[in-house]
């Protein structure tokens, strides 16, 4: 079955553009020129499959394997190399991968920065998901199925660990060797995660110890609270019962008393109103007042009265006047009489015109006068006897009200005398409430001394179950349900003297934060435990992989050995083949095994571990199985190693070898470089025979020179140098056969 479909190029090395090989035959030939890239395509495929090392790829750098620019081309920034596998299953095997997909494609790019990456159908994967996909399907990038140029025999050359290593690697053990690294990767994980732990556990023991005491000591205290809190419990229990008959005898002390001094102060406010101060003055008030009253009134009519005398005074004037003027006016009248007639007499004479006109307007002057005066005077007279009238009426007033307040005075003075005898009887009384109240506020002065004290003993109370809360929990307030004994104030302070007791201790014990160190304490010994399940889970888990290690062990040399002994017949018969006889096989060589009981009792005494001796013990034996060697025999030569042998033959017995190792479990493809170069005509006839045996289990591709090995291939691809690049040719048998002369 062909498993390699293609091979893609694109810018490795010389191959500057993309270039498709497709291996349709079992058996592919590359010729070309030398220089011209042909074992560029060997090494290609190393590169795909995971080679990191650029050395063994003809470079010195990363950058080595980048097309460098030409002619044909400039200079590229990456390489990039892709194998695309059949994964089709057939009905007498399986798939070649262990993918769900028909076709699988493998690919590596590498850029100029030394970065790379790897794709699976296009998916970016780990270098590490390659190695165990190849390693699963029988294939590496360093396995005797890749012959590059000049490494014919490669593995004649190898140490013979590396020669174990290319056997192991053919016989398909290459996945127990992983498997059981990674195992024993995993173990000394184990070992080292194990030493972290019990680290962990030796660093936090201490810690854990000292709150182991902290906790004890906290328990202790726990118990003295719990004591505490019974006492608290009992205490309180007769302090409230205590309260509340004082509460209760306080009630019914006070309320007689005090219903008592409420009526007193009602009669006590009544008699205060008979004999009061207050109403005593208020009739003295009045009196003060009627009398004020009356003296008002006499000064009013005193004062009337000399407005009398005023007025009958300006009367009296007023009249005089009167009558003067009444006699004054009749001396006018004759007095005019005269002029009237002087005037007459004038009015004769012409020259006494003017003397006429004055006496004409004296005359009408003076006769109206005197009764305009008189009718002033009159009106005077009449005004003052009307005022006279107005102020009588006045004092005749005056007088009545005077009589009426000296009236009312008298009645007042009465009513005072008979009130001062009720008084002088309501001040007994008062004297009498007023004993009889200081008698009771007496009372409920004790009382309200007794209350204030039960007061204070309330809020020391309050106080003391707050502290008892705080000191002894919760549990001490828990005293209501309690049926308190009968018991006196000595008991009581005896019992408060125990709880101080009990305090003193808790606080001596040093608990303070109790809480949080149970619970630092709690998750020490959580995290202890936890730690101590996980060096169970991890010694479980070393055991399970010393197991799983030794199995591996088991199987790998079981199959190594069945391995060696399958290739040994293929190898003895192959050998035959190239020298017409000869014997010719492989050996594993051991060395002495040292004894390791005084060492391993030294190590336990130095405190290893199960998990280091294993790991010793592996390494030992490791040691112990240094790996392979070979041992030829030539038919008519005697040889005792072989560097006694020469080129052709040393080339012979490698492709003897590694057809052997290809026989026993062939590979899906093998690549050989020139392996057939340095064989003669005969021998390349025998070759060209082992390669068509060979290429009915695996793909062949072949690069060669050789006419023989070309006319076994189906497919001849050509390979030339053009303008500095290599280009990939179809070339007919005989054309290549040209091309190698």
């Amino acid at each position: 079955m062909m498993h390699l479909h293609s091979l893609e190029l694109s810018g490795f090395k010389s191959f500057a553009k993309r270039t498709i090989l497709e291996f349709k035959t079992p058996i592919t030939a590359i010729v070309g020129p030398n220089g011209s890239g042909k074992s560029n395509v060997s090494e290609s495929i190393r590169f795909v499959l995971g080679e990191q090392s650029v050395k063994s790829m003809r470079g010195k750098r990363t950058e080595d394997l980048i097309w460098n620019g030409a002619e044909a081309a400039p200079r590229g920034n990456r390489a990039a190399v892709k194998l695309v596998f059949d994964n089709t299953p057939c009905t007498s095997a399986a798939r070649l991968f262990n993918l769900d997909f028909d076709e699988v494609s493998v690919e590596r790019v590498v850029y100029r920065d030394a970065s790379s990456e790897y794709l699976l159908n296009g998916s970016t994967a780990r270098l590490r998901d390659i190695h165990e996909l190849l390693a699963g399907a029988h294939m590496s990038h360093g396995g005797h199925h890749i012959i590059s140029q000049g490494e014919a025999d490669r593995i004649l050359n190898a140490s013979l660990r590396e020669r174990r290593e290319i056997i192991e690697d053919a016989l398909g053990l290459k996945i127990y060797e992983w498997k059981r690294a990674e195992s024993e990767k995993k173990l000394e994980q184990t070992r080292e995660n194990m030493k972290q732990v019990e680290s962990l556990r030796r660093e936090i023991a201490p810690h854990i110890s000292f709150l182991k005491k902290q906790a004890e000591k906290i328990e202790k205290a726990k118990l003295i609270k719990e004591e505490l809190a019974g006492l608290y419990r009992e205490y309180f229990s007769r302090e409230n019962a205590y309260i509340a008959a004082e509460k209760k005898e306080l009630v019914e002390l006070g309320s007689a008393p005090r219903a008592e001094l409420v009526a007193l102060d009602k009669e006590l406010a009544m008699a205060q109103a008979v004999a009061g101060a207050p109403a005593h003055n208020a009739r003295d008030k009045e009196l003060s007042e009627l009398e004020k009253r009356a003296e008002a009134a006499r000064e009013e009519m005193a004062r009337l009265a000399r407005e009398v005398g005023r007025i009958e005074g300006e009367s009296a004037a007023a009249e005089r006047a009167l009558r003067e003027r009444k006699a004054s006016q009749a001396r006018r009248s004759v007095a005019l009489a005269d002029v009237e007639t002087l005037a007459r007499e004038v009015e004769t004479e012409t020259l006494l015109e003017r003397v006429k006109a004055l006496v004409r307007a004296f005359i009408e002057k003076h006769r109206h006068a005197p009764a305009a005066g008189e009718a002033a005077l009159e009106k005077e007279v009449a005004e003052l006897a009307e005022k006279r009238r107005a102020l009588e009426e006045k004092i005749a007033a005056a007088g009545v009200a005077e009589k009426e307040a000296h009236s009312a005075a008298e009645q007042l003075r009465g009513q005072m005398r008979a009130a001062e005898d009720s008084s002088r009887e309501a001040e007994k009384t008062v004297f009498r409430l007023l004993a009889r109240k200081s008698e009771i506020d007496g009372i409920l002065r004790e009382v309200g001394a007794r209350a204030e004290a039960l007061a204070h003993a309330e809020a020391d109370f309050k106080r003391e179950l707050h502290e008892a809360a705080v000191v002894a929990g919760r549990g001490a307030l828990e005293y209501t349900t309690l049926n308190p004994p009968e018991t006196d104030k000595a008991q009581q302070e005896e019992s408060r003297r125990k709880i101080e007791r009990l305090k003193i201790r808790i606080e001596d014990s040093g608990t303070s934060g109790a809480d949080d160190v149970m619970k630092e304490y709690k998750d020490a010994t959580e995290r202890e435990a936890f730690l101590a399940r996980e060096i169970a889970d991890m010694e479980r888990a070393a055991e399970s992989l010393k197991g799983l290690i030794a199995e591996l062990g088991e199987k790998l040399d079981r199959e190594f050995k069945d391995g060696i002994a399958r290739i040994n017949a293929e190898f003895q018969k192959l050998f035959s083949l190239m020298f017409g006889g000869g014997t010719a096989k492989v050996i594993v060589v051991k060395a002495p095994r040292r004894t390791r009981r005084g060492a391993e009792e030294g190590n336990k005494e130095n405190g290893e571990d199960e998990a280091d001796a294993f790991m010793r013990a592996q390494s030992e034996e490791a040691e112990a199985e240094e790996g392979v060697e070979v041992e030829v025999s030539i038919p008519r030569k005697k040889i005792k190693g072989l560097m006694m042998l020469s080129g052709g033959e040393r080339a012979l017995t490698s492709i003897a070898l590694i057809f052997a190792l290809s026989a026993v479990k062939p590979p899906p493809f093998i690549i050989l470089d020139e392996t057939d170069a340095a064989l003669d005509e005969a021998n390349s006839k025998k070759y060209g025979d082992m390669i068509e045996n060979l290429s009915k289990h695996s793909q062949l591709i072949l690069i060669t020179h050789n006419r023989e090995t070309m006319s076994r291939a189906g497919v001849l691809y050509g390979i030339t140098m053009e303008r500095g690049a290599s280009k990939l040719l179809s070339l007919a048998f005989e054309e290549a056969a040209a091309v190698a002369k």
